[in-house]
């Protein structure tokens, strides 16, 4: 295709009109929609091709005049195409259309607004609840009124009917090895299922028959273990049907994957979403003369292919346009000769989304939409909320762009609509975006220009502010202070919306173990061009692809794209040589199904090719890897080579696990040819672009703001700029759609297709202003400095928990994601924490302070040091703490530390949480402080001493039962810490030790101002400084506090009266009562702010020794850090009065067996850990949520699937404790049931608050109701089935087959 729209005389040849010969893609977004048309034309010497491509941009949304924008947009091409009026009353003629193809944000938009189809959730008996609980995580830590969104069901079907497993993968002795399988049938996956109990189909029919006659006629079927035996949701299918449901989705059908929580979802979504996108493809065909009959129709699907009309769903859609923006990119900016990877970029009015492409489009498989967990092949693009509509706020001393967003309307201050300041208006403020380019429908009549004055007037007064809050501080440090002009200002903003940009590109990059600066940059979207030098030099990317057609690449990459069918079939078999030949036989009959399908749609085999995948994770752990099929078929290398990039180790000698397999099959109807451009660029004669007045791409030169003041630049037209013509910056870059901005130290060389912006070290004068931000850094506090470094610092953070993350292998780490990583300075307070678990929050400052006086002296380059003892800071023993040292030039210059909660570190129970603890010992190994590594070298044998040998000394206790796997955690929290080494070390770089250090400090002081700002605010509000609190523990134990708040907004934290130390385990150490305290006062400040030290600064605390919250050095802490630690949250909300306490509670399970020998073979031992959400407390303006985790803990729940494959349980129930959330003028959330059947004998351990006290209300609210656990032995005694009894907040039970153990958890208390 070649970018031609200017040129309307040329028109269809007579000779083909009515031969349907015109090809029309249409990018649906959610303010402006874009078309791009292409159709033959009389070839010319300028266009000896002969065809043109013509755009059209019009409003979504415009009813005054059309009823639909893609359909509108269709009508105006055909126009252009034929020189024939083509009425909007009449039906649109089909003789010229060849094809449509679109994406649209109609489902996007739909599940945004929740407005989708009215749809019933059809699920096992017992999960009524399980979507509204889900991985029972909340969505910000920090909130205390906690917001999740909505589930889309308005009502639920519980079907009696369950199947389960037989086996577990756990099992030492094999999966099937005590199984019995009499009665088991095998499932889709190949493992072998029972059936505990079939539907009654009658009283399903009723069920369903209610739910149709209450207007419902669409419904989502999914029941557990379906996507393996899918003969129930088939035989409800079938009922269904014969009632009279016009769509019904079976998960079993739709993703048969296992994990039952995103499957539902996923389903749920489709009933939800897929009745209004055909409603919607019934009215845009009605509007043409004979429907779709003549013309191929389309869809853009999430995955990056498109689907027929009549094959497109509501789940295949919901990332349907910023997807076709992916493929765009990729074709127009990747070279299968080049091979440089590339970063697609597109920023638009709201949002900006960043994806890569390497030569294979990236998928994930499991992804969170609007709340929504959809599990269905979606491409890798991750949304940061900045945009050109994002808003611009000075909060906390920080300077912040977003996540609000002005929307199109009122949209920016410029738009005369009464609008707040956004980044447009920051650049339109300095002369990057020129009002008199651009097109004037703005104002009352639509005919006005963008607001110039109504900018500058908000950013005065923004300035205003800014200024006096530096001014003051900076006096306050006895620094002098030059007042920022407004456009120093508004490019501040600037730089903090590029980092806000940058920080998803990293983890897109960099996280994922590739080298960001060895990749190009393809920008586009309509605010792209004019961020994409700053953005690039912020990443070190030296070139930057600019499309001609980069404001409608998404409408253009859908002319590119390819018809895609997918095949998917569960498996469960070990990756073995006798395996594979059945599942490769499989996997050639998927093949053959999916090619199948795309010859069916008219494509020949010459036009298709077909990609085999394997899904293949290790044994034992649930992280796998969609693993392509390699050229020389060897499947486990490729998974090898794979696995050792996206997580930085192998497990040699760790049976490999197929859990599913997937065929995609690909149509192209087009010969589509890669990065062209490159192939261009290198036959360009390159000569630099005039400013002349003769020349016909120059318009004039205007004063454009950079770094350092105003600098004249030159404005080109873009089609006016020949091929091979360089620009160089500053420049701008008009075309009719967008502005990109050649910023200086770069140039711009025009090619046919794009425009290449290269970073260029020979403009002496200036760079772009990222870098020359950072040359002019200095030690001073500087509020556009501070924002940026804020950004750096949490992304630091960040990055070392996503190398955590993805190079654990345990359950707790990898999974349940109970971890956290940070950054504190040479002395060891806290700068960066990423929000992880908040009870690690202050603590983590205490150990590294710690470990800092214990070996003050003794640390050198490449020491690493390993602790968990609670006089070193620790919280609990499984909790270890790697701490490593920055180095540079011989002295220590920072610290970055990882904790994570290991599976076992020994002591008197599997899991080492003993809910029957008195002492330490009994909890198993602690560490008060070791060298894990000494100057680079791992010690392992003093390692494995200090796990596995001193804890099996004490009476009753062993050693780690799980060597294997701590050693292998421990291993990746070092590299964590490596990977934010290295980050450091490159944040130095860049701006100079001293200019780092010094905004550590200032990032501090200006965490500490805002807590300042808070407690004086309680003082003036409360009409007091004097607050009190107190509460108790189900032993009887007070927590007693009393705050005084002084003037200056310095407050003392004063626990005296506290009970003394208690001879049980709910001993707290003085760091989880800091962690408490700075998360609290952390939530109650109410807005973004960076978590560190300094929040700390104006607090003191008085703890009395040997208390509760001061225990000696061998008192058991293990429910402090997991029960006390709750307590103490709900006990200092309720002080300030901030909200009513919520469960008060993490509700510790843990169960497992030991290692055991048999017939003279050790079986290893194993261990299950899981915390169980509960009710969140009520509070001003807001009721409380039920079934989620609250305060301290943030940690996932193991999804029922995973749960009963990989143990010999089966979950009978997780569902919502209704009513059992305080009443009051807003009601407390409710607790859960969770109710557990052991099909094995083991010992079975809870560790819970909150079954002797109620959890308090406020203000006058109710308090919610107690937990209790149940231990339900069975008897089958005749008389009754099983023996109930109450087990107590804290007891360990041997449990037999049969036995059930029910969890019910604490609700929230109600305010008011």
């Amino acid at each position: 295709m070649s970018a031609d729209s200017s040129d309307k005389d040329r028109q269809l040849p007579s000779s083909l009109d009515g031969e349907h010969r015109v090809r029309v893609c249409i990018d649906r977004g959610g303010t402006f929609t874009d078309c791009v048309g292409v159709f033959p034309v009389e070839p010319t010497a300028e266009n000896p091709a002969g065809e043109r491509t013509v755009v059209v941009k019009l409003l979504s949304e415009d009813p005054a005049h059309y009823p639909d924008a893609p359909r509108e947009g269709i009508r105006r091409i055909l126009e252009l195409a034929t020189g024939r009026p083509h009425p909007r009353d009449a039906l649109l003629d089909t003789s010229n259309l060849e094809s449509i193809r679109m994406g649209t944000t109609v489902a996007t938009n739909a599940l945004l607004e929740r407005k989708g189809e009215p749809c019933a959730l059809v699920i096992t008996k017992g999960f009524r609840d399980l979507l509204k609980i889900g991985n029972q995580a909340r969505p910000r830590i920090f909130d205390l009124s906690i917001t999740k969104p909505d589930v889309l069901y308005q009502e639920v079907v519980e079907v009696d009917e369950r199947v389960t497993l037989a086996g577990y993968t756990m099992d030492p002795r094999g999966m099937y090895a005590t199984a019995d399988l009499s009665d088991a049938v095998e499932g889709k996956s190949g493992e072998r299922v029972k059936v505990l109990a079939t539907p009654d189909w009658e009283k399903v029919r009723e069920q369903l028959q209610q739910v149709y006659d209450g207007g419902i006629k669409s419904i989502a079927v999914c029941l557990l273990h379906s996507y393996t035996f899918v003969a129930h949701e088939e035989e409800i299918g079938k009922i269904a049907r014969g009632i009279g449901f016009t769509h019904i989705t079976l998960s079993s059908e739709l993703v048969p994957m296992i994990k039952i929580v995103p499957r539902a979802h996923s389903a749920t979504a489709d009933a939800y979403l897929t009745p209004g996108i055909r409603r919607y493809v019934d009215g845009f065909a009605s509007g043409f003369d004979s429907g779709f009959g003549s013309v191929r129709v389309d869809f853009m699907q999430s995955d990056g292919g498109l689907a027929p009309v009549d094959h497109f769903s509501g789940l295949q859609a919901i990332l349907s346009g910023p997807a076709a923006g992916v493929v765009g990119y990729a074709v127009t900016s990747f070279s299968e000769a080049e091979r440089v990877p590339v970063i697609g970029f597109d920023m638009g009015g709201t949002s900006t989304d960043v994806s890569r492409f390497d030569g294979r489009f990236e998928h994930v498989f499991e992804t969170t939409t609007a709340g929504v967990t959809i599990q269905a092949p979606q491409l890798d693009i991750n949304t940061v909320a900045a945009g050109g509509g994002s808003r611009l706020f000075f909060r906390n001393g920080l300077m912040m762009v977003g996540p609000e967003s002005a929307g199109a309307h009122p949209g920016p201050a410029c738009y005369r609509k009464g609008g707040p300041l956004a980044v447009t208006d920051a650049n339109l403020l300095l002369g990057r975006l020129r009002a008199e380019h651009f097109p004037n429908i703005f104002g009352e009549n639509e005919d006005q220009p963008l607001d110039l004055d109504a900018t500058r007037t908000l950013f005065a007064e923004l300035a205003g502010r800014i200024n006096d809050g530096i001014r003051a501080e900076r006096r306050s440090l006895g620094q002098s202070y030059e007042d920022k002009s407004v456009e120093e200002i508004a490019l501040g903003f600037l730089q903090v919306a590029n980092e806000t940009m940058c920080r998803p590109i990293r983890a897109l990059t960099e996280a994922k173990g590739h080298d960001v600066q060895r990749h190009v940059l393809a920008c586009f979207g309509g605010a792209g061009g004019q961020h994409a030098c700053a953005v690039a030099e912020n990443l070190g990317i030296r070139r930057v692809f600019v499309h001609r057609l980069a404001s409608v690449l998404s409408a253009y990459g859908l002319g590119l794209a390819e018809v895609v069918n997918e095949e998917q079939a569960p498996a469960a078999d070990t990756w073995t040589a006798q395996t594979q030949p059945a599942l490769l036989s499989r996997l050639a009959g998927l093949a053959d199904t999916c090619q199948g399908k795309l010859t069916e749609q008219g494509f020949t085999d010459k036009q298709i090719r077909v990609d085999r995948f394997l899904n293949m994770r290790y044994d034992g752990t649930d992280t796998s890897l969609m693993v392509p099929e390699p050229e020389d078929g060897d499947f486990t290398a490729r998974f090898e080579s794979m696995h050792q990039r996206e997580f930085g180790f192998v497990l040699h000698g760790r049976a490999i696990i197929v859990d599913d397999l997937r065929v995609r099959s690909m149509g192209s109807l087009t010969d589509v040819k890669y990065g062209e451009v490159y192939d261009e660029l290198r036959g360009l004669g390159l000569v630099p672009a005039s400013k002349s007045a003769e020349h016909p791409a120059f318009v004039e030169e205007v004063p454009v703001y950079f770094q350092g003041g105003f600098r004249d630049t030159a404005i080109f037209r873009l089609e006016k700029l020949v091929p091979g013509e360089v620009v160089r910056g500053p420049a701008i870059v008009l075309d009719r759609n967008s502005t990109v901005l050649v910023e200086p130290g770069w140039t711009a060389a025009v090619t046919s297709t794009q425009l290449v912006l290269e970073h260029s070290n020979s403009d002496s004068g200036s760079q772009a202003d990222s870098s020359t931000s950072r040359a002019h850094a200095s030690t001073d506090l500087d509020p556009i400095q501070l924002s940026v470094f804020a950004h750096r610092f949490m992304s630091i953070a960040e990055q070392m928990g996503r190398t955590l993350e993805k190079t654990s292998v345990s359950t707790n780490i990898k999974e349940r994601l109970d971890f956290s990583c940070a950054l504190f300075d040479q002395l060891g307070n806290l700068v960066a924490n990423a929000p992880h678990i908040p009870v690690h929050l202050g603590s983590m400052s205490h150990a590294v302070q710690f470990q800092i006086q214990r070996f003050s002296g003794d640390l050198h380059e490449g020491d690493v040091i390993m602790a968990n003892h609670p006089q070193a800071g620790g919280s609990h023993l499984p909790d270890i703490t790697v701490i490593t040292p920055v180095f540079k030039d011989g002295r220590v210059i920072f610290f970055v530390a990882s904790r994570g909660h290991h599976a076992d570190i020994g002591g008197i129970s599997p899991g080492s949480m003993p809910p029957t603890s008195k002492e330490l010992f009994q909890e198993g190994a602690s560490i008060m402080g070791m060298k894990i590594v000494k100057q680079g070298e791992f010690q392992e044998g003093e390692v494995i001493r200090v796990l596995l040998e001193e804890p099996a000394k004490h009476p009753g206790c062993s050693g780690t039962r799980n060597l294997k796997d701590v050693m292998s955690d421990l291993k990746a929290q070092i590299a964590a810490n490596h990977r934010g080494i290295a980050l450091v070390h490159q944040l130095c770089a860049e701006y100079g030790l001293d200019v780092v250090q010094a905004y550590m400090a200032h990032i501090q002081r200006t965490a500490e101002l805002a807590v300042r700002s808070l407690l004086r605010s309680t003082r003036k509000q409360r009409g007091t400084g004097r607050l009190a609190g107190s509460d108790f523990m189900d032993d009887g134990s007070q927590i007693v506090l009393s705050v005084e708040i002084e003037e200056d907004g310095s407050a003392l934290f004063d626990f005296t009266g506290t009970t003394p130390e208690v001879y049980a385990n709910t001993n707290a150490p003085p760091s989880v009562t800091y962690s408490a305290i700075i998360y609290c006062l952390r939530c109650m400040v109410q807005s973004e702010l960076p978590l560190n030290q300094g929040c700390l600064a104006p607090v003191k605390v008085i703890i009395p020794e040997y208390s509760l919250l001061s225990p000696s050095a061998t008192a058991a802490v293990v429910g402090g850090n997991v029960l006390t630690s709750q307590r103490l949250c709900d006990t200092i909300l309720s002080a300030f009065g901030a909200a009513a306490a919520s469960q008060g509670c993490m509700n510790n399970l843990t169960f497992g067996m030991p290692v055991v020998e048999e017939g003279g073979r050790r079986l290893e031992g194993w261990g299950y850990y899981e915390t169980i959400a509960g009710g969140h407390g009520a509070g001003p303006t807001w009721d409380g949520q039920s079934g989620v985790h609250t305060h301290m803990t943030n940690t996932r729940i193991t999804d029922p699937e995973i749960l009963e494959r990989r143990y010999p349980v089966i979950l009978h129930q997780f569902s919502l404790r209704e009513n059992t959330g305080g009443k009051g003028l807003h009601t407390g959330g409710d607790g859960c049931v969770r109710d557990i059947e052991f099909l094995e004998a083991m010992s079975v351990s809870l560790l819970t608050e909150r079954r002797v006290f109620s959890p308090p209300g406020l203000g006058g609210g109710e308090n919610g109701a107690r937990g209790i656990n149940l231990w339900k032995r069975a008897v089958r005694d005749g008389e009754r089935e099983f023996q109930v009894l109450n087990m107590g907040g804290k007891n360990t039970v041997f449990v037999s087959p049969g036995d059930h153990i029910v969890v019910l958890s604490p609700g929230g208390g109600g305010y008011g």
